[in-house]
This record gives C-alpha cells, structure tokens and sequence, in this order.
C-alpha cells in the first residue's frame, strides 16, 4: 500500500486500519476516491486482514465531496457522468468489501462523508462526531439515499433541507452508532470491535457480510430462505467443522479460512 497518498494503511493483527489523511478537512478528492476504492478491493483479496477500521486523520471524517477541486474534473462532455461513478463505486467498495469494515467516525462526516459512514458495517462515534447533509446551501444534494438506512423519514429530510447536523450523542440515543465515546476511546473501541471479528472465522464472516448485504432488501420469505441456503454452505467449510470441535473440546478454535 507504499503508492497511496492520501490514504494511510497499517495492518496489524488481522486489522487493516485506513485513515483518510487529505488536509484540511479530508474532502473526497479524486485521490482519496481512488485511493479508497483501489485499497478496499485489496484488502478483500488479502488472507492477512480480516477486518477494517475506516477513520479520519485531524479533527474532520469527511467534509463531504471537493468543491474546490470539481473544476479540475469536470470540463468537458462525458466528465460529470464518469465522476459521478467513481464516486459511487468509492461508496459500494466500502459496502461490497469482502471483510466487514468497522468506521470510527472522529469528527464531521457530511455528504460523502456519511454515505461512507452509511456504507460501513458496524458504526462507533466520538463525541465530537457529527452526521450531516449540507449539500442544501450549495445547489447540490447528498448522499440520502444512503441516509436513509441510517434516519427515520421525517429526520433524514429535516437533515436534508435544511442542512442539520447529528451530533454523536444523538447518534447514539437514535441507534444509529454502537457507542459514542471520548476522542481518546474511538479508536481503542474501534479497534477492539475489530479485532473480535478478526478472531472468529473469515470465512463465515466474508460469506455473513455477503449475505446480509444480499438480504437486505428481500422480502422476508426470500431473505431468509437465502440465509438458510448460505449457512448451508458455511457449514461445509473447514472452519465450521473446526469450531464444532473446539466447542465440543471446550477449547479456542483454530481457524484457517477454508
């Protein structure tokens, strides 16, 4: 990961913690965008993670999409419709990666920033965090869509058209985010979350994230039958025999990710 410039990667036990590091506010710049993505389609063919932490460096998550350096990517025919899918696939790479990606969210996290934040697996909060849609006041819009998985109705529009923010502890009282901790405690929790799913199977928990991703928005019939037909398989694995031997043992399992 030497080629990336702004995004920071360090793996250590199983955990691959990415840090966004695009001063001042950590806009979604073309960089960071592709920086992002190419990261997260490796990481899901790496054997030696098996869960991600996704943070900010400074005080920002995310301030949302680079105004300032939209010019410089849209001047033509053909520009607006090409960045509009980087963006996007930047978005799915968090959501479609095959480890489960656990977001520490330090600071503001708007527009992009909280469709990344919608698009993680498992949310964590500091208490200077905040959620926000601010794309009202500059003649755009934002990630709603992705909000929506987040926000009841009535919150997400509020949000929407008039720009609110939601701070950490709101997060927190809503549901939206596991925990809402003190600055000095977002990574330690995050990290600990993290480090718990790298302890359990990769391969049932590669196949869980695919299959709740899948399930999502199925009917419950088919959701559930689907469910039924993936622990099928998990249950064929390696792992699944060898934590059915360490409980029957009554010792820790040793798993490979076969």
């Amino acid at each position: 990961m030497n080629d990336l410039t702004q995004l920071e990667v360090r793996i250590d036990d199983f955990v691959a913690t990415l840090t966004m590091n695009a001063p001042p506010v950590n806009a979604l710049t073309r960089t960071l965008n592709d920086e992002l993505t190419l990261a997260l389609d490796r990481i899901s063919e790496m054997d030696e993670v098996r869960a991600v932490v996704l943070t900010g460096a400074g005080k920002v998550f995310c301030a949302g999409a680079d105004l300032k350096g939209r010019a410089s990517v849209i001047k033509g025919p053909g520009d607006l419709p090409a960045h509009s899918r980087r963006t996007r696939e930047c978005f799915h790479a968090i959501r479609e990666c095959a480890k489960p990606v656990v977001v520490a969210i330090n600071g503001a996290a708007l527009g992009s920033g909280l469709a990344m934040v919608a698009s993680s697996d498992v949310l964590i909060a500091s208490e200077k965090a905040s959620l926000g849609l601010p794309e009202v006041d500059v003649g755009l819009l934002g990630g709603c869509r992705h909000a929506m998985r987040l926000f009841s109705h009535s919150r997400l529009r509020r949000m929407a058209l008039t720009g609110m923010r939601v701070d950490g502890a709101e997060l927190y009282r809503l549901g939206v985010v596991e925990a809402c901790v003190p600055p000095e405690e977002l990574m330690p929790k995050a990290l600990e979350i993290a480090r718990t799913i790298a302890s359990k199977s990769p391969v049932s928990t590669r196949m869980g994230k695919h299959t709740l991703n899948v399930i999502e928005d199925m009917s419950l019939r088919d959701g559930y039958r689907y469910e039924q037909d993936m622990t099928a398989q998990i249950g064929k694995t390696d792992d699944a025999k060898e934590a059915q031997r360490a409980f029957a043992e009554k010792r820790a399992p040793v798993f490979t990710g076969r």
